[in-house]
Parts: C-alpha cells; structure tokens; sequence
C-alpha cells in the first residue's frame, strides 16, 4: 500500500504552480544533486591548477593535465547512465536507482573532502560517477513517465525541471566555490557531499508520492504503451552477437577515458602500440566508435519503419547535443581558467560597491523565489509527507545562514575578489530568470520545431564564443595573465544560458515522446553516451588552450567555437522539412 497525493491517472489533481506536486519533489531533489555535482566541478580544475604553495595549496598541475581528468570525469559521469537505467528498467525500479545513486555520490564527496591524499581523490571521483549513473537517467524516466497521458506538458515541465537542475548549481557554484576558494579547498568538497545527503533523505521520504511509478519492475509485465502501435510494440531484443559488440565497446571506450588523463599525468599509456601513422589511442577510439556506429545501424534497420524514422530523429539531436556540450562545458575548464587567469577580478571603490549591490540582488531574490516554491510545495505535501518536507527545510535553512555569511564578509572587506568560480552561477541565474517565460513559448502556437530550436541554440551558442573572442583580442600570444574586462564573460554565459534552454531541456522532452516507454530507461542512458562524448571532446579542446594562443592567439582559440556551433545551427535548421516527415507528427 503506497499513500500518495496522486494516484497513477490523476497526478493533476494536486497541482504546485499548475502541475503536480510530484514534480517539485523531483525539482528539489534534482536541486541538491546539481548542487554537489556543479559544486565539485567548480573547484576541480582550480584546486587541480592551484600551486602547491600559499595559504590555500593545489596540486600545481599544468592545464593540459587538469582538463584532461576535467573532460574524463564529465565524460564518465554520463556515461555511466546507460548502465543505470538498464538496471533500473530490469531490477531495481527507478525510485531505488536514485536512492542508491545519492547514497554512492554522498560517500564519493565525503572521499574528495580528503584532497590531500591523491587516494581519496580518485575514489572519490569513482564513486560520483558510479552514484551519478544510477541517479541521473532514472529521476528523468519518472518524470516521463508522470506526463505519459500529458504529452502537451511535457515541454513545460521539462523547463520547469530544468530549472531545478539550476536552482542547485547557482547555489552549489555559489557557496562550494566561495567557501573552497575563501576557506579551504576541502570545506568546499565536503559542503557538496552534505547536501547530496540531504537530497538523498528528502526523496527518500516522498518517495511514495509519485503512487506505483518507479516500482521494482514486475517480470512478464506489459510494458507497451496504450497508444503504441501493435507492429511497433514487437520486441526486438538483443542478440548475443550485440551484446558481445557493446561490451566490448564499452571496455575500449572506458580504458580509453580513463588513460587520456592517467597518460598525461604519469608519462605512461595503456595503448602502447601504432597502426600505421595512428597512435594506440587514437586507434582504440576509432575502432570503438565505427563499432557502435555498426551496431546502432544494425539495431535500427530491425524495428518498423516509423518507429525507424522516429529513432533516426532521436540520433540527429543526439548528434547535435554532441558539438552544444563539447562547446558549453568549456565553462568547467578553459573558461573557468579564463576567469581566474585573464579577467579582471580585484574590485574596490564604486566597482566594489556596485558588484555587492548586485551580487546580493542575484543572490537573495533567486533564493527567495525557490524559498517561496517550496513553501507552496508544503502546503500541498506536508501533511503526508511531513519528513520529507522537514529534512528540505533544514537544508534551506543551513543555505540562507551560508549567504548571508558570504554576503557579511563581502561587504566588510575593503577589496572585493570576485571568486573565479562566481561567474559560474551567471548560467544558473539566467536559467532561473528566463526559464519560465520560454516554458510558456514552448506551451504557445508559436513554439517552433525541434530543429529551429536546435539551430537557434546553437548559433546563440556560438555568439557567445564570438564574445570572449572579441574581449580577448588584447591579450598577446602565449600570455599567461591578462586584465579583462568581466563584462565580455558575462555576455558569453548570456548567451550561452538562451543556448541551453532552447537545446538542452528540449531534447530530454522530445526523447520522451518519441520513443515507445518499454525503452525510455535505456535511450535516455544512450542520450546521455551523446553527453559523455560531448564532455570528454570538451576536456580535450579545452586543454589545448595553452598551444593554440601561443601559436596563434587567444581570440583564435575562442573563435573556434565560434564558428562550429553556428555552422551547425544553420545545417540543423536547413534540415527541417525532413526531421518534420520523420517525426510523424510528433510535436
């Protein structure tokens, strides 16, 4: 017997801010687990980077090495989903996948508290990947699986989740990173873990609201959905040959990863041979990709044509997804190391004053507008719930003392320095600003196809490239310091955020409606393979910034992801009229 505020066919009769309650409870959940995820990533390339002397010592490590672990872990961290929602889909259900996804980067944030010991560092580092594959694809197959009867909410909704994803890494970018950037690199580790857990325990408590969705699977049940067609409907399942294919895929790709860093690090690699002119690695990567490009044809060709059509639509945006995180998480590394190295950061006098000013503006008012959703979240869940809603509460109120604890220091200081990782959270305010009026366009007649918005995004993307291009014309080739402006950051995380929300939300939505719910847990975990690879192409091109602005210049550096998310953008759009006909009548 499961008490929930809704039953399986009515999750709209208890609605917050016009959808169900269930929807917050995974927004607050999803919050504290961003909170850990972008607070950690935050401080790692800058504790990687930091020298080994000084008040708050690093490891010293060169660029290079720093991005190179950068772009592995990001990488890993998505690929692990794929593994997580097939145990989720076959055994564990998704409710229990998230708990244990939680418990796993709890335990993974407590290990990197103890940075000192490069032991602790690394298994923490495992450990919050592991936690992130149970976690990550599996809080979106419940989420898929309310809005199942609601298709046209489920734009809305995913923004609206989306926007929870944010709440939690303006505040985890915000305080891990003033409190590992101030204090001690350790504190800033160890303040990530403890809100995971105050994640994991809120959801645990609610668990029971979301009615029978995320039970254990039942074997031999019918997992076709209603509407699906009965042709579409016939299994396909995977051969031994297939299953021996991904296998070994998946050990070349993660030896791969994994060896990138630890060869730049220790001088040694894994793939110590050649064929022809290519290096092991470069080998091993291209045999592993042209295998799961062989077996991602073989398995299409085998479903019904429209069920075809509709996966080779899921492939494009995944493709594009590709290029949008390879070109948006520059902001963990190059960008990161572009605000700390070559911005202008001491501020004093009316600059001091004004960045306070605004600084306490963008901070309370966010916090305050979140404050206020749970409160309505409480009104609705509190009584059956009251746990739950308690241990969210607490966590609410250690946040509020922690701002206001920054916010007191900044104002007594007589300069202020603007932590690097501060303009992180400029992604997450603009996200928390902007993501309701686009949710309300996207339930609107004028909401445009999944390719304008893909082009769109990508062009917004690339402006923001062409920002810090622009900004950085001054600095001279190979400088390792410069002078400028903050304004020219800012505009680039603009940008980028409009980027984001016409790309990344949308896609997770678009998976959902086109692919049949028997394979939503695995699909979302190959959305987030596209994801992973995204991320380690990001890691890789980031930590060639030190090469290519002293052979050509910083602007040049820039201009390259400039120029390829915008070409992107207007292929995808040019593709329009045939992603339409193969969507058939998705919207």
């Amino acid at each position: 017997m499961h008490t929930s505020l809704e039953t399986k066919d009515d999750f709209f009769s208890s609605k917050v801010l016009g959808h169900p309650a269930g929807l917050f409870v995974l927004f607050f959940t999803e919050m504290w687990e961003r909170f850990s995820y972008y607070g950690m990533r935050a401080l790692l390339v800058l504790f990687l980077t930091s020298s080994i002397l000084g008040d708050n010592p690093g490891w010293g490590w060169p660029r290079e090495h720093a991005l190179a672990i950068y772009g592995s872990y990001t990488s890993l961290a998505y690929l692990t989903p794929i593994l997580g929602g097939y145990i989720a889909d076959r055994f564990l259900g998704y409710r229990w996948a998230v708990i244990i996804g939680a418990f796993l980067m709890t335990l993974g944030h407590l290990s990197m508290a103890f940075e000192f010991n490069p032991i602790f560092m690394y298994l923490g580092l495992c450990l919050l990947v592991l936690g992130n594959g149970f976690f990550k694809p599996n809080m979106t197959s419940i989420l898929s699986h309310m809005y199942k009867k609601h298709p046209e909410k489920k734009d809305g909704a995913y923004t609206i989740f989306y926007m929870g994803v944010n709440c939690g890494s303006f505040l985890g970018m915000l305080l891990c990173g003033y409190i590992g950037e101030k204090i001690g690199w350790s504190y800033g580790f160890g303040l990530a873990g403890i809100f995971m857990f105050v994640g994991m325990l809120q959801f645990y408590f609610t668990k029971n609201i979301f009615g029978s969705i995320g039970l254990k699977p039942v074997k031999n049940e019918d997992t076709v959905d209603e509407d699906e067609h009965p042709a579409e409907a016939k299994r396909n399942p995977f051969s031994i040959f297939d299953i021996v294919l991904i296998v070994f895929i998946a050990v070349i790709g993660l030896v791969w990863i994994i060896n990138d860093p630890y060869s730049k690090v220790s001088g040694h690699t894994v793939f110590n041979f050649s064929v022809g002119k290519l290096s092991g690695d470069n080998f091993a990567i291209i045999s592993a990709l042209s295998l799961f490009i062989f077996v991602l044809i073989k398995r299409i060709v085998q479903y019904t044509p429209q069920l075809r059509d509709k996966m080779i639509v899921v492939i494009v945006l995944a493709f594009v997804a590709i290029f949008f995180w390879a070109s948006f998480e520059q902001a963990g590394g190059s960008m990161t190391i572009f605000a700390k190295d070559y911005t202008a950061r001491i501020l004093e006098g009316n600059s001091k004053i004004i960045f306070n000013v605004a600084n306490t503006l963008i901070t309370i008012i966010p916090l305050t507008i979140i404050s206020y959703v749970l409160f309505k979240l409480f009104r609705q869940t509190f009584s059956k719930f009251a746990l739950g809603n308690i241990i969210l509460a607490v966590g609410f109120a250690i946040i509020w003392c922690m701002v206001i604890y920054m916010l007191k220091n900044q104002y007594s200081a007589v300069k202020t320095e603007v932590p690097a990782t501060w303009f992180g959270i400029l992604n997450s305010l603009f996200i928390i600003s902007c993501a309701p009026i686009v949710s309300k366009l996207w339930e609107s007649k004028y909401s445009p196809t999944a390719t304008v918005k893909n082009g769109i995004g990508m062009i917004l993307l690339g402006i923001g490239f062409a920002a810090l291009a622009y900004g950085s014309s001054s600095i001279p080739a190979g400088a390792k310091v410069a002078s400028v402006s903050m304004i020219w950051l800012i505009l680039a995380y603009f940008f980028h955020t409009m980027a984001e929300l016409f790309i990344s939300p949308i896609g997770l939505s678009y998976l959902s409606k086109l692919v049949p719910g028997r394979m939503i847990g695995i699909m979302f975990g190959i959305w987030y393979l596209a994801l992973a690879i995204g991320n380690k192409i990001a890691g890789t091109m980031g930590g060639m910034i030190d090469k290519i602005t002293a052979q050509y210049s910083m602007s040049t550096f820039f201009l390259i992801f400039t120029l390829i998310p915008v070409s992107l953008g207007i292929f995808i759009m040019l593709l329009t009229p045939i992603i339409k006909k193969l969507m058939h009548g998705v919207k």
